[in-house]
């Protein structure tokens, strides 16, 4: 069997999504998820310039070579452009193997471990009386577990907040805005935001926090302090993570449990987090992270240290990448939660996908491969169009971490 082409398929339903799609001389294919939330044109080029030559005439089954060709001929190692294609490769290459086998794809990496995937969703809102409703809409929905994020008063836009109550989406169309944001004022509202939602549905929901990198170590372990009296699942991003040595000081000041990863790459952006276990959740995703066969490695990894999996899973992963989430946590021994915004009706029409929620949890039925397929002919009818992230800044003007 030889890799006999492969094409990268841009489309934007709502927002854009890059997807890989692998095809073998005898007629299966694979699919994979080339998503880079603002860049997806660079993971596009690097496709269709550097690796997709590469791969013609290739034995698909061989996915463990490819991917270690993928990673160590291109000499210039790791980054967010390089490891999303890499990762879109390698989803498609399990899709592959999959299907040949008539198994899905967590039967390839060792079986169940579970029935389905405990998920989170996302509670927002303007104010606190409005993040408290939502709270309860996602309890009555069947959430067990749900993200908490409100406006701050003298804010006028803040991380996690959607316009008019609806779901969250950070990017934007056109060029990137730019936010006001302001430490002082988040620290002292934030506690008081979990204060009401305890005392509106009590401490049986699991409730979760996402600072998105904004604070310094010592704000992230006041922070955390402050919040161990409403008893998190986890405070997330709670510092950039460049620095790992960071999360020590954190670590000595409160016992919130932390989660931190969207935006690594590679095993070696969380290895001191894993080993000096100064994190409980690691939250590297399937795309991003260099696909099914590296994110195994981080999770093999951090099980030795009691670290559990916390898998990104917003509306910047295309149905494809969670099919592949859903395939690793059902067998991953350390999965501990993941993720989940909800696409569109329009983006699940384009990417029609085996996975469900049900009562709190994604679920799926014993089909070959990833579960996943892609609607061409729809695809086709939404072009990409350019969104960029916000920016965000302080009311002196200077450039924050978004």
């Amino acid at each position: 069997m030889k890799i006999e082409s492969v094409q990268t398929i841009v489309t934007c339903p709502g927002r854009n999504f890059v997807t890989v799609k692998v095809m073998t001389d005898e007629g299966v294919h694979g699919l994979g998820d080339a998503t880079l939330n603002g860049r997806e044109l660079a993971v596009q080029a690097y496709l269709d310039e550097h690796v997709i030559p590469c791969l013609i005439g290739r034995d698909p089954r061989n996915l463990e070579d490819i991917w270690q060709y993928l990673y160590r001929g291109a000499y210039w190692r790791r980054g967010p452009v390089t490891m999303t294609a890499i990762a879109a490769i390698d989803m498609a290459l399990w899709d592959i193997k999959g299907k040949l086998a008539g198994m899905p794809v967590y039967q390839l990496l060792g079986g169940r471990s579970r029935w389905g995937l405990m998920v989170y969703g996302h509670a927002n809102g303007r104010d606190h009386a409005e993040a408290v409703e939502a709270v309860q809409r996602h309890v009555e929905q069947g959430y067990k577990a749900i993200r908490v994020q409100s406006g701050v008063p003298g804010l006028g836009k803040v991380y996690g907040v959607g316009k008019g109550g609806g779901h969250y989406e950070p990017a934007e169309k056109g060029l990137p805005s730019e936010e006001p944001w302001d430490t002082s004022l988040y620290l002292r509202h934030t506690p008081e935001l979990f204060r009401k939602v305890r005392d509106a549905v009590g401490f049986g929901p699991l409730l979760l926090h996402d600072a998105h990198h904004r604070l310094t170590p010592i704000e992230a372990a006041r922070l955390g302090k402050a919040l161990e009296p409403f008893s998190l699942f986890w405070l997330e991003d709670a510092t950039p993570a460049e620095n790992q040595e960071a999360f020590r000081l954190i670590r000595q000041h409160t016992t919130t449990p932390l989660a931190v990863g969207e935006v690594f790459n590679s095993v070696w952006d969380c290895k001191t987090l894993i080993s000096e276990q100064l994190v409980d959740y690691i939250r590297a995703t399937i795309v991003h992270a260099g696909g099914i066969t590296h994110v195994r490695r981080i999770a093999d990894f951090a099980a030795m240290y009691q670290v559990r999996t916390g898998f990104h899973g917003a509306t910047d992963l295309s149905p494809v990448c969670m099919a592949a989430a859903v395939n690793f946590g059902l067998w991953a021994p350390n999965f501990g939660i993941q993720e989940l915004m909800p696409h569109s009706e329009l983006t699940d029409a384009v990417f029609p996908h085996n996975y469900r929620f049900e009562d709190g949890y994604l679920v799926m039925d014993e089909v070959p491969g990833l579960g996943v397929d892609i609607d061409e002919a729809l695809a086709a009818k939404y072009p990409y169009e350019r969104a960029y992230l916000p920016v965000a800044r302080l009311a002196d003007g200077a450039m924050w971490h978004w």
